[in-house]
């Protein structure tokens, strides 16, 4: 029998986007809110502290920034696939979050004049990347968990795996979650949610993302009833190192890194003539695979073919004030020292632009329910984010999102948890998962899933290769069956978490090949090599996907906003 906790607002997920939420709700409320937050990790063993270069704000309007020009550098990026109202919303309030991190003691690395300093990133027109050193994800993480830590109002679940939203009647209740050392079922009845459990770059073998970012944020949505948006747009960062795929970080390149190929060349000046190393992300990516598959890059092991990332001439002293963290990965996952040589990289699953279905403020259609950060998609980053956008909308939206859910909490009373619900999700999970345990070995099939969606869900993509993966992804959700666990026993029984986080990963990746194969056309990080161009007289439209009744995904679409940015041809 389930155990009821009741709570005013519920956050899950402990990331940049969950802790900042939880710290607006509790602000707005003035105490009067219980806040949960609900993560399956220590809250700082969030996947948020990997990140390195930098947070995107235009601070220095009177040396030439401006609001305008972050908006235009984002949707130019996106390749005019971000809702423009959103990115105007956006780019207005990310100064505010910067200088409010500030003050809550955030170390950001300075000017000589003491101001914030701030660093190039790719397809800004302006150094709008404020960062600490190459380890700004940790410190804002630190930063806001001792924030959070200081607000009696605000509980920590940690270690409790949520497996499902409670939607009744279109309105959000509460959500069920497994404490990982007891092995309980726990019920949080609350008047408000927000989601904020992350990305899904654990559907690819070699991925930047921590192994917890598994998509169910995304799956526990999309089988609520909600829908999720634009999921064929998955961002490749183009250096990742080899073999590991640990992230080296963009500000690597924003320092002055070059990228070379087996030539010797600074190849970058066939592709992106103006910005070079600093294009966008999946200009550089591209770039990247060209080299590669016409043999000028170098051959690396298990097929993880690269190019190499240049920094010797930065010098050490720079490297070691810029970028200590970088030359420290290096050393101890790659061998190689980049004072004395160069980095071997290769595109690495990065970022997913799709996600569960807001509107400009991160509201969902269910009432009292909001998304915010990587699992939300408002749509901000259109068809490919830009470097330092990310961290800069986890704190915006986390901020909108806890405010709007603590101002609709002391609006509403408490509502029944329908209990029916509550009763057939735990049947599921320990009477069909733990202890029926049908399929084959789920460790097996999630290598099989990752290297399907490596091969043919990648950096270029085309229809035989997208209906192969389809086929296959049908296949091994059939080998799945209801879950395979070995291991019986209910404490820490991290076997059962790791088939419930394949439960999500195989729904998701199956969502995010049949939504590449429809979109015949090339924008951002969907590269069609069936379909080179891009095609804004049939595709300039975001792609929703609910899920039937027989499981299947149901595709519409629904137009971009358009505000003051028309499309054009999208050079750097």
């Amino acid at each position: 029998m389930a155990e009821i906790v009741t709570t005013d607002v519920v956050v899950i997920g402990s990331g940049l986007a969950g802790l900042r939420a939880s710290i607006e709700a509790a602000r707005r409320s003035e105490g009067k809110l219980d806040i949960a937050v609900l993560t399956k990790v220590h809250a700082m063993r969030s996947h948020s502290v990997a990140y390195a270069g930098g947070t995107g704000a235009a601070l220095y309007h009177d040396e030439g920034d401006s609001y305008d020009l972050h908006a235009y550098d984002t949707i130019k990026g996106a390749a005019w696939l971000a809702d423009q109202d959103a990115v105007e919303l956006f780019v207005r309030l990310a100064p505010q979050e910067i200088y409010q991190l500030e003050h809550w003691g955030m170390p950001w690395a300075r000017r000589p004049d003491g101001r914030i300093a701030q660093r190039k990133f790719g397809g800004h027109s302006f150094p709008r990347a404020c960062f600490a050193a190459d380890k700004t994800g940790l410190y804002a993480m630190q930063t806001l968990y001792d924030t959070a830590l200081k607000y009696d109002n605000i509980k920590f679940y940690h270690e409790f795996y949520v497996t499902s939203l409670i939607i009744e009647n279109g309105e959000f209740r509460g959500v069920t979650a497994i404490e990982l050392k007891t092995g309980d079922f726990y019920v949080f009845k609350a008047k408000a949610g927000v989601l904020a459990t992350g990305g899904a770059g654990r559907l690819y073998p070699f991925t930047t993302y921590s192994h917890s970012s598994t998509a169910d944020g995304m799956a526990m949505a999309y089988r609520a009833g909600l829908s999720l948006k634009d999921m064929e747009f998955f961002q490749f960062h183009p250096t990742g190192l080899v073999p590991s795929g640990i992230l080296i970080s963009e500000a690597a390149r924003g320092e002055g890194g070059y990228l070379i190929n087996n030539k010797g060349e600074r190849f970058m000046k066939n592709y992106a003539p103006e910005r070079m190393e600093l294009a966008p992300r999946d200009v550089v990516s591209k770039a990247e695979m060209t080299e590669i598959l016409e043999g000028r890059g170098f051959k690396g092991p298990g097929g993880l073919d690269y190019v190499l990332l240049d920094l010797r001439h930065l010098g050490e002293d720079k490297i070691d004030e810029r970028l200590p963290h970088i030359r420290e990965l290096a050393i101890r996952f790659a061998g190689v020292d980049p004072v004395e040589e160069p980095m071997p990289v290769r595109p690495v699953a990065h970022y997913s632009m799709g996600g569960v279905h807001t509107n400009i403020y991160g509201a969902t259609p269910a009432k009292g329910l909001w998304a915010a950060g990587e699992v939300a998609c408002v749509s901000l980053h259109g068809a490919n984010r830009l470097g330092t956008n990310s961290s800069s909308d986890c704190l915006v939206y986390g901020m909108l999102t806890g405010r709007q859910a603590a101002d609709y909490a002391m609006k509403v009373g408490l509502r029944d948890v329908p209990m029916d619900k509550v009763s057939e999700e735990e049947k599921r999970i320990f009477d069909r998962i733990l202890r029926g345990s049908t399929g084959e070995n789920p460790y097996h099939i999630r290598r099989e899933m990752q290297d399907t969606m490596g091969k043919y869900v990648y950096v270029f993509r085309d229809e035989k290769g997208l209906k192969e993966a389809i086929s296959k992804l049908k296949e091994l959700r059939q080998r799945f069956g209801e879950g395979h666990v070995a291991d019986k026993d209910r404490e820490y029984n991290i076997n059962l978490i790791h088939v419930l986080e394949l439960d999500a990963m195989l729904e998701i990746a199956y969502v995010v090949a049949r939504a590449a194969l429809n979109r015949t056309e090339t924008r951002g990080a969907h590269t069609r090599l069936d379909y080179p161009k891009r095609d804004d007289e049939n595709w300039l439209k975001h792609t929703m996907i609910a899920r039937g009744a027989d499981g299947e995904p149901q595709f519409s679409y629904i137009p971009v906003v358009i505000t003051k940015w028309p499309p054009t041809e999208r050079k750097y």
